[in-house]
């Protein structure tokens, strides 16, 4: 597993490392002009998902495209394009509370770009405009999030979807912002899937759960100049994992500016969370040993890395 993909993995991070200011053009979820550097131009699809008649889950997939979809690095995102040749692994992001995924379009599609399949439910009760919206509802998101990954999985044995033969489904990361990455924590409960192999859980509140099952690498990020949800609390939830966990600390920054391109923080933030992705999903120890943001917010590892 770790030599797949390797040089454009390899190609796909030192872009990253190249981001330079940027102002996004829109935030749709396709056929828009997005700053997705990376070795894979991106593909996008939306899928009618749901878990029981009263959760609907319509939900965005990014994914890396074939080359007829255009010249990698180029921002463009085109609907429903074909996958690019081998199979890639699966991130699930969870959107925050009065959020939807195109909110996020910047960050998904700079994974997709990079060799991830990015799958993005909508949650019923609260995303932006939700009828009946309450953030009382984020406790039955984990279940959501992972049946989406579920359903999303099923289409890589699914004869002529566009995914069929393209999905490595052995091994998942779960990823969320504010409110999503509650959600996203929140799936590494007692009897979580061992198919769950580590956590993007940026500006995340304090839980209403305990950690359990199978050991799972978390990645917290949260600013420390957060006013919606403070830094002691990031702080006080990752000290209750009893994995391996690293603390990325963005200094001065708030809830999310960061997520921007051109903004402060935003350079660290990919740079440290595709590092994880490749680390996690691809079993590359290079990305989690050489010298950069995730290896200082982890810290050294003799046994992983020598």
């Amino acid at each position: 597993m770790g030599g797949r993909r390797s040089v454009l993995a390899l190609v796909a991070l030192l872009l990253l490392f190249a981001i330079s200011a940027f102002v996004p053009a829109a935030a749709a979820p396709g056929d828009t002009a997005v700053d997705a550097p990376g070795a894979y131009p991106v593909g996008v699809r939306t899928l009618a998902l749901s878990r029981g008649p009263d959760r609907p889950l319509p939900t965005t997939v990014w994914y890396p495209a074939a080359l007829s979809a255009g010249r990698p690095g180029t921002g463009a995102v085109t609907r429903d394009a074909a996958v690019a040749p081998g199979r890639f692994p699966l991130v699930i992001f969870s959107h925050g509370l009065q959020s939807r995924p195109e909110d996020h379009v910047q960050m998904t599609t700079r994974w997709a770009a990079a060799g991830f399949v990015v799958i993005a439910p909508a949650f019923p009760h609260t995303k932006k405009d939700a009828p009946g919206y309450t953030r009382d509802d984020l406790p039955n998101q984990p279940a959501d999030a992972w049946a989406a990954v579920v359903a999303v999985s099923g289409l890589d044995a699914t004869v002529g979807d566009l995914f069929a033969g393209h999905l490595d489904t052995r091994d998942v990361v779960a990823a969320g912002h504010s409110g999503g990455a509650y959600t996203a924590a929140a799936m590494f409960q007692q009897g979580h899937s061992p198919r769950l192999k580590g956590a993007i859980v940026i500006a995340g509140a304090r839980p209403r759960f305990e950690f359990g099952g199978p050991p799972a690498a978390m990645l917290f990020i949260h600013g420390d100049a957060d006013p919606t949800v403070p830094y002691a609390t990031g702080r006080s939830v990752f000290a209750r994992v009893p994995w391996d966990k690293g603390f990325l600390t963005l200094h001065g920054l708030n809830h999310g500016s960061y997520l921007s391109p051109g903004r402060p923080g935003f350079t660290e933030v990919m740079a440290s969370t595709t590092e994880f992705l490749r680390w996690r999903l691809d079993g590359d120890k290079h990305a989690r040993c050489a010298p950069g943001p995730l290896r200082t917010t982890f810290g050294p590892d003799k046994a992983l890395c020598g």
